[in-house]
């Protein structure tokens, strides 16, 4: 386990919609040396406010929470403080959400059950301005890459999250699942099954799932 070097520790804000979580990460973070809890956060809404009000080091970030996810607040604090790292710690390890995550700002991105000596190692990396994967996910991050070498992305006309829905499609959810799922509202999943549809020139959920489906999309999501 690193020693902190700062003269002051580095101060963590945790935003993780369930309390036990936050809980077991405020316990364990705070019985590492050089390592502060300084806030946590309900939603995304709380985790830039926090941030902004805080002003920490690092704010660990869970992707599906309400109000407003992860991912969008992990935008807006990379943009307004960029100061502050965003380490992502999530359940999910789809390439969507880990290249979305990486477009918003975040530093980091580490799986739930990752072990004390990986969250302190990473903690400690993206202060001092280093992106850090977890095994998992740095195994399916160099797999997209070998991948992207030789095969287009599909349909590349797709935002990052309609391709999510899409994946979600294929994988037969309907929109109040996708909802559920994604933790947006049904009217925002009926606008982006809309604009997919334009976009793949589909007129119908069937078609799309055919399309989405023979260009390898479906096996990620749970029906």
């Amino acid at each position: 386990m690193q020693e902190n070097t700062r003269p002051d520790p580095i101060t963590v804000v945790i935003a993780d919609d369930h309390p036990v979580v936050r809980g077991g990460l405020r316990a364990l973070i705070n019985s590492i040396g050089g390592l502060e809890v300084v806030g946590e956060a309900r939603d995304g809404v709380e985790a830039v406010r926090e941030s902004q009000l805080l002003r920490p080091d690092v704010v660990i970030m869970d992707v599906q929470m309400p109000a407003m996810d992860g991912l969008e607040a992990t935008r807006q604090i990379a943009r307004a403080m960029p100061g502050v790292a965003v380490l992502v710690l999530t359940m999910y390890e789809d390439d969507d959400t880990v290249f979305a995550a990486i477009r918003a700002g975040a530093r980091g991105y580490l799986l739930k059950g990752a072990e004390q000596q990986e969250i302190d190692r990473a903690i400690r990396a993206v202060v001092a301005g280093e992106a850090i994967f977890g095994p998992g996910v740095a195994q399916r991050i160099r797999g997209h890459f070998a991948v992207a070498r030789s095969e287009p992305l599909p349909f590349p006309a797709l935002t990052p999250r309609e391709r999510l829905v899409l994946d979600r499609i294929a994988a037969g959810q309907r929109n109040a699942q996708i909802a559920q799922a994604l933790s947006i509202s049904p009217k925002t999943v009926s606008n982006h099954v809309s604009s997919i549809f334009a976009k793949l020139a589909v007129t119908d959920r069937a078609e799309a799932i055919v399309r989405a489906r023979e260009s390898g999309l479906g096996h990620g999501a749970t029906p």
